[in-house]
């Protein structure tokens, strides 16, 4: 016997969503300072080594391989500029392949580029010496030291815990999933086809399923598929891109692929949500849980 999928009502979904935001705010104020802190130092370590090797950064150019092919040192060279630039974001602003050692090495002249490209977005405020050619004062050249470990720390912080919370809601759903008489089976690295899934009463981690990455591939008992998708969010802003143009799209092209009678596309969420984006997710067609009430799902 089939079970429909529960659509809430708005009262419900207001209720889960300031349950979520509370549990999203104590989870926040008892997170340990000492991850921030520890990164802090290591990356403080990286940014005086970096102007030390480079005579604060006044021979960054002549350097280039040396530096690009350290990794701890590439860290702080992509933290140069502002804003920061992304390792992918690099590549393609200095219009190279790779950053990888071996081919920095071989290509020094493409080495060279990378440097330029970041001299190029150089953080005046933090290196005010570089554009003015000037050795840094003492006072200086630790603001830029501390500044520059300060962003580096707090973007790996944020990533960190993106990451762990994801991570934990998922294993949390896998749990709940085993609990409740499910099995695990071996992720398949694509699901192309419905006859493909998993079978009634299993379920996998994260795979592709059609042509849309599901975090989880149940086979409900009746021999539908439920994709779900475990989302994260910290702010009622990121959960548009969390949930309505991530995981409604998701749910969308699921239904497309495989139809309406055959999936009942899922996200389990927690953090901090709008309402109006959950009733929009809901009216097309996504089916909400919340990580605080997996015993719904």
């Amino acid at each position: 016997m089939s079970v429909d999928p529960p659509r809430w009502t708005e009262e419900k979904l207001e209720a889960d969503r300031l349950t979520a935001i509370e549990a999203f705010r104590v989870e926040r104020m008892q997170e340990p300072l000492e991850a921030y802190l520890e990164a802090f130092d290591e990356y403080r370590g990286s940014v005086e080594d970096l102007l030390e090797t480079t005579v604060d950064l006044t021979q960054i150019s002549d350097a280039a391989v040396d530096v690009l092919t350290n990794p701890a040192l590439l860290a702080a060279v992509r933290y140069l500029s502002g804003p920061p630039i992304s390792t992918d974001d690099l590549k393609t602003l200095a219009n190279v392949e790779s950053l990888a050692p071996g081919r920095l090495r071989a290509d020094p002249e493409m080495a060279q580029q990378v440097i330029d490209t970041v001299l190029l977005a150089l953080d005046r405020r933090r290196f005010p010496w570089v554009a003015e050619e000037r050795e840094p004062t003492e006072p200086e050249r630790e603001a830029a030291a501390l500044a520059s470990a300060a962003l580096m720390a707090s973007g790996r912080v944020q990533t960190n815990r993106r990451n762990e919370a994801k991570d934990a809601q998922e294993q949390a759903v896998a749990s709940r999933l085993l609990d409740a008489g499910f099995e695990q089976v071996t992720t398949p690295r694509t699901v192309p086809t419905i006859h493909a899934a998993p079978d009634a009463g299993t379920f996998c981690r994260e795979t592709q399923f059609g042509t849309r990455k599901a975090d989880l591939l149940l086979g409900l008992w009746d021999e539908r598929k439920l994709p779900c998708e475990c989302k994260v969010s910290n702010s009622a802003t990121n959960s548009i891109k969390r949930l309505n143009d991530s995981a409604v799209v998701k749910a969308k092209t699921w239904m497309d692929e495989f139809g309406t009678l055959s999936v009942v596309p899922t996200a389990v969420l927690s953090g901090v949500y709008k309402l109006s984006h959950l009733l929009s997710a809901q009216n097309a067609g996504l089916t909400i849980f919340w990580a605080h009430d997996l015993d719904a799902l």
